[in-house]
């Protein structure tokens, strides 16, 4: 059996104020060093400075929303940082959070996106505070449309801006209702 039909895995690697400090600075070096792992070139692209510098000035505003940050995402069992993902921060007050997520070029079409958002859903699944899973993705995105495709998000909103364009938003129960069995049919007196 190919082990590219084996569905992909993944674990998180916390990308603190530090790590993401020295990403936005351009410093790969240090922001591997501080984050205990060896990142791709892509983590210091002109796009990735930016995010990681609005990310750690977040975590400057507000440490609290740390554990809801962006996130390395390795393969596992390989060990490869594969590209990033986590929340935009922690639920609003209503009780959503907004996933992102971004695979490295050479490692795309792989699954590792479906797999890091299956990761991140579970995430928001296990906390009582989200009651929704936000995902906001340009319209001409197919790849990003296609991996949020089989997971039951709903488009609810569309907006656009002078930067990306038109954006859709989907959003998805962080607790979908399970389906209850049912009686087994036939079985009468």
């Amino acid at each position: 059996m190919s082990t590219e039909l084996l569905p992909k895995r993944v674990r998180f690697v916390k990308l603190n104020a530090k790590a993401l400090r020295a990403l936005a600075d351009g410093d790969l070096a240090g922001g591997s060093a501080e984050a205990g792992v060896a990142l791709d070139e892509y983590f210091v692209s002109d796009r990735a400075r930016w995010i990681f510098g609005y990310r750690a000035d977040q975590l400057a505003k507000d440490p609290s929303a740390a554990p809801w940050t962006t996130r390395a995402a390795v393969s596992e069992p390989d060990g490869v940082v594969i590209g990033d993902a986590g929340f935009h921060g922690p639920p609003s007050e209503d009780g959503v959070v907004e996933v992102g997520y971004s695979v490295v070029s050479a490692y795309r079409r792989q699954g590792y996106a479906r797999a890091m958002l299956t990761a991140l859903l579970a995430r928001a699944a296990e906390e009582p505070d989200v009651r929704t899973v936000r995902a906001t993705i340009r319209s001409d995105n197919t790849a990003s449309l296609a991996t949020i495709a089989g997971f039951g998000f709903t488009r609810v909103a569309e907006r656009g801006n002078e930067t990306d364009g038109i954006e859709l938003v989907f959003e998805l129960p962080a607790n979908p209702p399970q389906p209850q069995p049912q009686p087994p049919s036939g079985s009468g007196s």
